[in-house]
C-alpha cells in the first residue's frame, strides 16, 4: 500500500491522497534500527500544529509495536513530508499526562484509534514529533 500512495502523491503533487479518514496523511522517513538504511512510510496525522505533529504507534491494536516506531525510539532524528514539504523532526514517546491530555483529542479525530487501544493489552504510544528548525 506505501508504493501505491506514494506513486498516486508523487503523480499528483500531493493533492490526491494527501488526507485519510480526515488526517493529514505524512511520510514519514527514519532510520532502520537493526539495518542502519533509510526507512519510510505514510501514516496519519491525528493531532498537528505550527509546532509538532502526533502521531499514533496502534498497528491496528496489534499486540506489537509497529517497527517504524521502534526505529524512533532507537532513532529519534527524523524527517517528516506533510502538506509536501519535508521537515526535520526530533521524535519522542508522549509522557503519561501528555498522552492522558492527547488521547481524547486523538481519538476525536478518528475512532478507530479507541477501537484498537481496545482489541491490544499493550498501551499504544503516543509519538509527538517537534520540528527542527
Amino acid at each position: 500500500m506505501n508504493l501505491v500512495h506514494k506513486a498516486v502523491l508523487t503523480v499528483t503533487g500531493n493533492r490526491l491522497l494527501a488526507s485519510a479518514f480526515g488526517m493529514p496523511v505524512v511520510e514519514l522517513h527514519a532510520v532502520g534500527r537493526k539495518s542502519g538504511q533509510p526507512r519510510s512510510c505514510y501514516l496519519t496525522s491525528p493531532v498537528h500544529d505550527a509546532d509538532r505533529v502526533v502521531l499514533v504507534a496502534s498497528k491496528g491494536g496489534d499486540d506489537r509495536n509497529p517497527d517504524w516506531y521502534q526505529n524512533l525510539r532507537a532513532n529519534p532524528d527524523a524527517e517528516l513530508v506533510i502538506y509536501g514539504r519535508r521537515r526535520k523532526v526530533r521524535t519522542r514517546t508522549a509522557s503519561a499526562a501528555e498522552r492522558a491530555q492527547l488521547w481524547p483529542q486523538i481519538t476525536a479525530a478518528y475512532r478507530g484509534y479507541a477501537q484498537y487501544q481496545q482489541r491490544t493489552t499493550r498501551e499504544i504510544p503516543v509519538v509527538i514529533c517537534e520540528f527542527v528548525s
